[in-house]
């Protein structure tokens, strides 16, 4: 319903806006160069293309190095998103498989049970849960075989290329893989112990894929000066959390977040710990390998609708999400093996069908979480603008959006201005690098569709006020 409102209230301002006043608007680059004076922007380092009205009524607003390639940092998800919703039309899931090629007696599975992965980027502790049970209504169990983790749908090659080449174990930084789980993430829930002793740890889905060494300490006070760490261990099939340092007695909770390094056995470990609280008994290992062709469906779970997904992505600027999502556009011409590079064909094919000029992007990463990717502030419009008029795209991407003020990487700014609400835009950031594209809505129906780049050494808090202000701005 939500996505039917979005449609109905963007296709209205289109229908019932006013054509732009002519003075209206006179003073944008009065107000600009001001702005950019009070908050120390080089204009030489900002690009800016942005319009209002449509048809022979639109009208260009700024258009500051709007033809100058730049590095766009995450609002490369927006041609991600564009990509995905014109392939995956609107309602489609991804599908998770357990599967058998033995025929099940007495309640015993005598063979390997196998976890196809289907590329869900939303595949969590509740879709598991869904497919176990689902699974439990074969009457099987006891499993006299081996879990086998089928992520053949995608490549094994778990990171984008094009991302910083050392490796980190933070969340952003998450795997691919056909079979993931829990956004190849774990989450680590530490609680206060009384002071001069330890800390309680908890891992959150607890499973035999991750084993804890918890050396953290409960002290005075309400610091929070925990240290986690995840490591292989090649002795060790799955990763090792360390957990140290200490918290303060007047903290009740601390949450961590770190990634995971084999999403595959990641998935089929939690799988067997799902199965074992249901009480069913798993004799074998845990093993990745290919589902044999005439393996019988016995439980299957859908991932959300593409458009939730891309929501997923968008809101919160998740690489992970953006990297599933493209290896699945790969996946409509590869059945098996799909590559990211497969899905950034695609990618780019598209951009090329919107007619975006070629000099004026270059597409590496889907997710923007590379210098590689370069990007003029029009080429960016020009993708937003097909977003905004193509209806059968546009509800499912305006909702997307972080909404400023309210909810996503924008629910801190413009918060309590007359651009809340009123402004729904992805952001930007790298070291250097500040952006933000999107769309800012005027109280008299106009619709104005808008792209910041920053490339430079100001301090990356007064960029994003500068964005912020132009935009109060231009909304009042």
């Amino acid at each position: 319903m939500k996505f039917i409102i979005a449609a109905v209230l963007l296709f209205s301002l289109s229908v019932h806006a006013q054509p732009v006043e002519a003075n209206k608007f006179a003073d944008v680059e009065k107000e600009f160069q001001a702005l950019a004076k009070k908050f120390g922007v080089q204009l030489s380092d900002v690009g800016m293309y942005a319009t209002v009205g449509e048809g022979q009524d639109m009208k260009v607003l700024l258009d500051i190095n709007g033809k100058k390639t730049m590095i766009p940092a995450s609002i490369s998800k927006v041609a991600t998103a564009s990509a995905a919703l014109a392939h995956f039309p609107p309602g489609h899931k991804f599908k998770t498989q357990l599967l058998a090629s033995a025929e099940p007696k007495n309640g015993v599975l005598k063979g390997n049970l196998y976890l196809k992965g289907g590329g869900d980027p939303s595949f969590v502790s509740e879709n598991m849960w869904y497919l176990v049970n689902a699974f439990l209504r074969n009457g099987i169990t006891r499993i006299e075989g081996d879990v086998v983790v089928d992520d053949s749908l995608f490549d094994k090659v778990r990171y984008d290329v094009s991302r910083q080449k050392e490796r980190v174990d933070r969340a952003y930084d998450a795997p691919t893989g056909a079979m993931s789980f829990n956004w190849n993430s774990v989450n680590i829930f530490v609680r206060s112990n009384g002071k001069g002793n330890g800390a309680e740890v908890f891992i959150d889905p607890q499973n035999d894929y991750i084993r804890l060494v918890n050396k953290a300490k409960t002290v005075a006070g309400s610091d929070n000066k925990l240290l986690a760490d995840r490591q292989e261990d090649k002795k060790f099939e799955g990763d090792v959390i360390h957990v140290g340092g200490s918290i303060g007695q007047g903290l009740k909770e601390v949450v961590i977040f770190k990634n995971i390094t084999q999403p595959d056995l990641w998935a089929g470990y939690n799988l067997k710990s799902f199965l074992a609280q249901r009480g069913v008994q798993l004799t074998g290992s845990i093993k990745n390998g290919v589902t044999p062709e005439k393996a019988d469906v016995l439980a299957e779970s859908e991932s959300k609708a593409i458009e939730q997904v891309v929501a997923d992505m968008n809101k919160f600027s998740n690489n992970y999400v953006a990297e599933m999502l493209t290896k699945n556009l790969g996946a409509v011409k590869k059945t098996k093996g799909a590559s990211l590079a497969d899905g950034m064909q695609v990618i780019n094919e598209h951009m090329q069908s919107l007619g975006v000029p070629a000099d004026q992007y270059r597409l590496e990463s889907p997710s923007g979480l590379t210098r590689e990717n370069k990007m003029s502030p029009f080429a960016m419009w020009k993708v937003l603008q097909h977003l905004r008029n193509d209806f059968q795209v546009q509800p499912e991407f305006l909702t997307s959006l972080p909404i400023a003020g309210i909810d996503g990487t924008l629910k801190k700014r413009m918060k309590n201005s007359k651009a809340e609400r009123w402004v729904r835009a992805k952001t930007g950031f790298l070291t250097n690098v500040v952006s933000l594209a999107g769309y800012a809505g005027i109280e008299d129906g106009n619709v104005i569709t808008f792209s910041f780049i920053y490339n430079g050494s100001t301090d990356e808090a007064k960029i994003r006020s500068f964005f912020d202000n132009l935009l109060i701005y231009l909304v009042k």
